[in-house]
């Protein structure tokens, strides 16, 4: 069996553009991908593609998924096959074998750590905006920085309290294990046995993953205290590994698949300044330099990067080597210099989306030939460094993997460096071939690892992975009228669980209560006792509850990335949406989405859900009174016949519901 760090590991890895695009020629359609589906033969493309979801889809014979299942249907796979294919493809590692009881804990741990950060971030927020402290100081500190309280709330940005064991003793009032506050590193522990709060009298900045769960956070101090460090992270852990996360990927996938670009920056404020300015496509390395990991994440949306620079030159130069690394991955960077004594946080915040945007297209320089005038200048006329100047700019283009792309570079370096094209060309294929040759050359150790996995790979080559391990799929059955119905409000659950839709008074405390799609269906349904029939859908409203809390806002993921094809096909066939709105519809007026009209649609698909359920009974009791005026049973007719008018009675109440859209909430 495969352990689930790892199935994470290669679900966050496979790129649904790149996986489909092994297989279907894809063009750009809006902010999806479409082609020929690969399926079925047609030829007109109804295949999508959805880089934001990670999801694919063809509107004309219904096959798609998540990569994992793209891999499943294509090769006809299974779904653990899948996964393997899938891991080979991006280099990941697997070893097939039953998790010890050691792992299992593991695995458990690496749960209970990101439901403690998910408590903590709730925390650390309603501090901010409730606790008299941290209006004062953390929402005091945000205001004078000049973010809205909008911008404050969409990163879940928090205030830890001065005192120094706050958050530690919150956390054991709410029930939650000392070992889990201080393997996150939210808590520290001293020799004498006392725990206090990492992070106390600091802004709390929460650090998502691209699925939108809470991975670390960043605390700033506001105090001056030279004995303190300006920022404190969260450390290594079971769920955080910071080479390969970068603040703000979750609220900016969807504005760098739609722009095509991603911006990065350096700190947590430059992203949370462009964001309120209208520019979301914007990520920060929080100050480290660029690794791999964080690389390929931008590159699962986008192929393009533009880095924003504030003109330190010292502070430029320490970054090229992570730059170098951008071109390694085969993406195209530009670099923009803010104006002195500007960065991205101060900039952004004296212009609009539209003049901003203004500034990049008409400041941005291509990468080689921005590292090319850096180094001229630094190099004077001064033969060695020149030299040394060419080593460098002759080995960043030679890791780039495009030879077209290659050539180009070459012939504008020797323009601009005055070097003979032969020269360097004859330079930058021998680095390249250097490269290629280290690639190929396996260390011994690699060999023992490769012989060791091939090993297992043959032991393991007769078991049934897909047998013993993906759940039953639902029997067949017939079409009932209440699927509609009831497919719809699961749709709603998945979709928007967490989103909040009516604000409602509690009657014992007088404090507003918040009701969630998900809990407010759930509610509903249990009040009239009403359970869901269809066996699919149930399992899925089941799943659904019991991941509410541990899954976050993310639900729509865990159903997308399901192990079994049934839930993953019907959750993709729930998220996908075969149209999309022209623009010509939102120029002149206010289109509202879904998701703005929710308190009406939810309690709308509640009722219909009803009124479908008092229809069939009705029906069922007229099938009865003939059978029973078969049988001239008159005392059954009448009781019928009263059931009947009871259930027309409630049929009227929700037509009226129904008709005239009158809804209150619980």
């Amino acid at each position: 069996m495969i352990d689930q760090a790892t199935v994470d590991r290669i679900i966050d890895a496979a790129n649904i553009l790149d996986v489909v695009s092994d297989f279907v020629t894809l063009r750009k359609r809006g902010v999806n991908y479409i082609g020929l589906c690969p399926f079925h033969d047609e030829k007109t493309p109804s295949f999508s593609v959805s880089p934001s979801k990670g999801i694919c889809k063809c509107f004309s014979c219904g096959k798609g998924g998540s990569a994992v299942h793209f891999i499943m249907e294509h090769e006809q796979l299974s779904y653990y096959e899948a996964l393997k294919y899938l891991a080979k493809k991006y280099n990941i590692e697997i070893k097939e074998r039953e998790l010890t009881d050691e792992e299992k804990q593991m695995q458990s741990d690496r749960e209970s750590m990101l439901i403690v950060n998910s408590f903590a971030q709730e925390y650390f927020t309603n501090i901010l905006f409730e606790h008299a402290e941290g209006r004062s100081v953390g929402l005091a500190y945000f205001h004078e920085r000049g973010f809205r309280d909008d911008i404050i709330k969409k990163f879940s940005l928090g205030y830890s309290l001065e005192q120094r064991d706050a958050l530690f003793k919150e956390a054991e009032k709410r029930g939650y294990k000392k070992d889990y506050l201080l393997k996150t590193g939210l808590c520290l522990e001293g020799q004498n046995g006392y725990v206090s709060d990492r992070f106390r009298g600091r802004v709390i900045f929460p650090v998502f993953s691209l699925s939108g769960k809470v991975l670390a956070f960043g605390g700033r101090i506001l105090k001056k205290d030279d004995k303190m460090a300006k920022y404190v992270n969260s450390p290594e852990s079971e769920v955080y590994h910071k080479s390969n996360e970068l603040y703000g990927i979750y609220h900016a996938k969807q504005s760098i698949v739609k722009n095509d670009c991603c911006f990065l920056v350096e700190g947590y404020t430059d992203v949370l300044s462009m964001h309120q300015s209208g520019i979301e496509n914007v990520v920060a390395s929080s100050g480290t330099s660029l690794t791999p990991g964080q690389i390929r994440l931008i590159h699962r949306f986008t192929n393009n990067i533009i880095v924003l620079y504030d003109g330190d030159a010292a502070g430029i130069k320490a970054s090229l080597r992570g730059i170098d690394l951008i071109l390694k991955e085969g993406m195209n960077i530009k670099v923009v210099l803010l104006p002195d004594g500007d960065d991205p946080d101060s900039f952004s915040r004296k212009q609009s989306a539209a003049s901003f945007t203004e500034y990049i297209k008409s400041h941005e320089v291509d990468f080689i030939r921005f590292k090319t005038n850096l180094l001229l200048e630094s190099a004077g006329e001064d033969p060695i460094k020149r030299a040394a100047l060419i080593t460098d700019i002759v080995q960043s283009i030679s890791i780039i993997p495009d030879a077209i792309v290659r050539s180009v570079y070459t012939k504008e370096c020797s323009r601009l460096l005055d070097v003979n094209e032969e020269i360097l060309l004859r330079e930058v294929n021998k680095k390249k071939f250097d490269q290629i040759t280290k690639e190929n050359t396996p260390s011994k150790d690699n060999t023992a690892v490769e012989a060791e996995v091939a090993k297992k790979s043959e032991d393991n080559i007769e078991q049934d992975v897909s047998s013993e391990n993906a759940p039953d799929l639902p029997k067949r059955r017939a079409a009932s009228p209440l699927d509609t119905f009831e497919r719809s409000l699961v749709r709603y659950m998945i979709r928007y669980g967490h989103r909040v839709i009516f604000s409602c008074p509690d009657e014992e405390t007088g404090q507003t209560f918040d009701w969630a799609v998900l809990p407010y269906i759930m509610a509903d349904l249990q009040q009239d006792e009403i359970e869901f029939q269809h066996p699919l859908y149930s399992q899925m409203a089941r799943e659904a509850v019991d991941k509410y809390e541990s899954e976050g806002e993310h639900l729509e993921r865990y159903f997308l990335s399901h192990p079994d094809p049934e839930i993953s096909k019907t959750a993709v066939d729930m998220v996908s949406e075969k149209y999309q709105l022209s623009k010509i519809h939102t120029k002149f007026q206010k289109v509202e989405t879904e998701e703005e009209r929710l308190a009406e649609l939810v309690p709308r698909a509640l009722f219909e859900l009803k009124n479908a359920i008092v229809c069939m009974n009705i029906k069922k009791l007229r099938d009865e009174i003939k059978k029973a005026g078969k049988e001239k049973d008159t005392v059954r007719i009448t009781e019928l016949m009263s059931e009947i008018t009871v259930l027309n009675g409630v049929k009227a109440a929700l037509a009226k519901q129904l008709g005239e859209r009158i809804i209150s909430p619980l």
